[in-house]
């Protein structure tokens, strides 16, 4: 290997960079904080034990998320293109194949892949604002609430309608560009979305059960902690913020080389744990309060939370407020989501930013009836039930079978050993500018305790 020279931004032209460091940390934050903080980290949090498990998880942020993001932005700054041509640069720049963009392939068909049923999942977040206004929870019952889903599921109209809505943000935002869109965006959505979450914990100070949702959250049982809860740790840890996907190679081409690629990272990391956890608090105090399960697994916000604040003062206020906030957070992920085909499109076709994020979206729109489909119509349909491991799996549990357990891990992977064991050391430490001591650290996290984490997380998924 011989040492690259960093690729400047004399070149980058109309692609335009990020009008601020503030502006990359608070789009890199929206693609992690999403569905994942706000529905999945407290039921898994809830079924692993609470405090024990969640110190594993910062543990796992540090040592698995934080050094992967920053290995994918310093593919997307140094080659300046959709991440595909930035990984085929990079390589390129130091000797290595360019067959090692297949990482950032299957990254970018993952991320399709996810928005076509995220989407889906952010349609029923914009359907429950409407009936927690209308005060549809009010008085209900488990059975009731358990009702108003399984309604929602069962209707393929209604999934469409809120399915197509949800889609239409995420193109109109994308199809703006950079400056008019992305940035714009979550300047607006995540300021919004702390405050709302900020409020939100507050109204949970009232409910007499804050102190017992802080003490779940934060005094570790280690007792709770089986090997598995170890493993989901890890593999949450990876998935939060983003990684395998391509996103943070697209949003690392916009970067300006003065802006510090570690301490970046670090603070997106920060942030996106703040608001899991931040989540927890919001979460638990209700749970706790009427007697539920913390447990209660992926019904717990849309089946056992709209229970809570249907028997709770103000629950219909704050209900709204809730799912308002879960609607805002899918919205900035959906958009992390759709940039990177996007951005491929436009560098690779005639078709301008958004004539590319129409096609790019409309095909992902399509490809998500498959799973809306799969959740009525053809919910006894198992395409590969012949295998005894997706027995009874359906369309949607397929894709994301297969996109959380082999192509985030399998992209996150190749990319660690990459940037671990084929870019010029020099090269990384000039383009990354850290600290002798922090750098030191990162380099033998990446080359070494990375790929073996996300490796381990990559086995336990395909055989556990």
């Amino acid at each position: 290997m011989t040492q690259s020279n960093s690729a400047s931004d004399s070149g980058t032209g109309a692609r335009g960079l990020w009008s601020s460091k503030f502006a990359f940390i608070l789009a890199a934050t929206g693609s992690a904080v999403g569905l994942g903080n706000i529905w999945k980290f407290p039921y898994v949090t809830g079924e692993n034990g609470g405090g024990a498990f969640v110190l594993v998880y910062l543990l796992c942020i540090f040592i698995v998320g934080i050094p992967i993001m920053m290995a994918e932005v310093f593919i997307g700054r140094n080659g300046r293109h959709n991440p595909i041509t930035s990984f085929k640069l990079v390589a390129e720049r130091n000797l290595a194949s360019p067959a090692w963009r297949i990482s950032a392939i299957i990254g970018m068909l993952a991320a399709f892949i996810i928005l076509s049923f995220y989407s889906v999942i952010g349609g029923w977040a914009a359907s429950y604002i409407g009936h927690a206004a209308m005060g549809d929870f009010t008085g209900g019952t488990a059975d009731s609430v358990g009702e108003l889903f399984g309604g929602l599921l069962a209707s393929p109209a209604k999934l469409l309608i809120w399915h197509t809505i949800f889609m239409a943000l995420v193109v109109f935002v994308v199809s703006r560009g950079l400056k008019g869109g992305l940035e714009r965006a979550v300047t607006i959505l995540m300021p919004a979305l702390l405050v709302l979450l900020l409020i939100l914990v507050g109204y949970a100070t009232t409910t007499g059960h804050f102190g017992e949702a802080v003490s779940f959250l934060f005094t570790p049982d280690f007792s709770a902690l089986s090997v598995k809860g170890v493993l989901v740790a890890l593999g949450h840890a990876f998935f939060t913020l983003s990684l395998g996907m391509a996103i943070m190679m697209a949003y690392g081409s916009y970067l300006s080389r003065d802006v510090s690629i570690g301490r970046t990272a670090i603070t997106v990391g920060i942030m996106d744990t703040v608001v899991a956890l931040l989540a927890g608090l919001a979460i638990f105090p209700l749970v706790f309060a009427n007697g539920l399960q913390a447990s209660e697994g992926p019904g717990l916000i849309f089946v056992t939370l709209p229970l809570a604040f249907g028997n709770m003062p103000m629950g219909g206020l704050f209900g709204t407020l809730f799912f308002i906030l879960l609607l805002f957070a899918a919205w900035t992920s959906g958009i992390s989501l759709l940039e990177p085909v996007v951005e491929w499109v436009e560098e690779k076709t005639e078709f301008a930013r958004t004539g590319s994020a129409v096609l790019v979206g409309g095909l992902c729109w399509a490809l998500g009836i498959a799973s809306i489909l799969s959740l009525n119509v053809w919910s006894g349909f198992a395409p590969l039930g012949m295998f005894e491991a997706f027995e009874g799996k359906t369309i949607f549990d397929l894709l994301d079978y297969f996109t959380a357990n082999i192509m985030l891990p399998l992209s996150g992977l190749l990319t660690a050993l990459f940037v671990g064991w084929f870019v010029a050391k020099e090269s990384l430490r000039s383009d990354l500018t850290m600290q002798e001591g922090s750098f030191a650290l990162w380099y033998n996290l990446i080359r070494y305790v990375t790929p073996v984490a996300v490796a381990i997380v990559f086995v336990y998924s395909l055989i556990g």
